[in-house]
């Protein structure tokens, strides 16, 4: 198990790392992740049937703030 207690220890580390926090604010991960939340926001408002549009806007909005530089 220290194995595994040693990989995860890295991970978190590198995923805690200023370059990953800086890749996740840049430009490219912005478009990306527009991109991608639009497809899933489209998704879930189509097998809703825009049921819930408005929460689901509302969540797609919140995600959207923590990835990207916008």
């Amino acid at each position: 198990m220290a194995g595994l207690d040693d990989v995860t220890k890295k991970a978190q580390e590198f995923l805690n790392s200023d370059k990953v926090k800086d890749a996740l604010k840049s430009e490219k991960a912005e478009d990306v992740s527009d991109k991608l939340l639009d497809g899933v926001a489209g998704i879930a408002n189509k097998v809703t049937g825009g049921k819930y549009e408005q929460q689901i806007g509302d969540a797609r909005d919140t995600a959207d703030k923590h990835v990207g530089n916008e």
